[in-house]
């Protein structure tokens, strides 16, 4: 398979990881949930996780890949105030200021 579209998503959080299992065809994520997120990843993409926190996905089908990263970044999407979740790797969170205490 010629792969030509890329998206790569970054997790950040303390104890957040990703890890795709069986030749990329299902991306499990821990998120802080009291559960682990299975996700099944369509036939035209593939997930690739580069360290723990860095996942790729790839595939000959744009409009399919952007969607499926779409999805795993919906999981947890980027936080404000912390910067914390998934967010694509060329993709700035402004952060708001917290409340200020007297």
């Amino acid at each position: 398979m010629e792969a030509k579209f890329f998206r790569f998503l970054k997790i950040v959080g303390v104890g957040y990881k990703a890890r795709a299992e069986a030749e990329g065809r299902l991306l499990y994520l821990k998120l802080g949930y009291s559960h682990e997120v299975e996700l099944t990843v369509p036939l035209a993409v593939r997930a690739f996780c580069f360290k723990n926190n860095v996942i790729c996905c790839t595939g000959i089908d744009k409009q399919r890949v952007h969607q499926f990263a779409a999805a795993v970044r919906s999981c947890k999407p980027p936080e404000v105030y912390k910067g914390k979740g998934i967010m694509y790797l060329d993709e700035v969170i402004k952060k708001k200021q917290g409340k200020k205490s007297k």
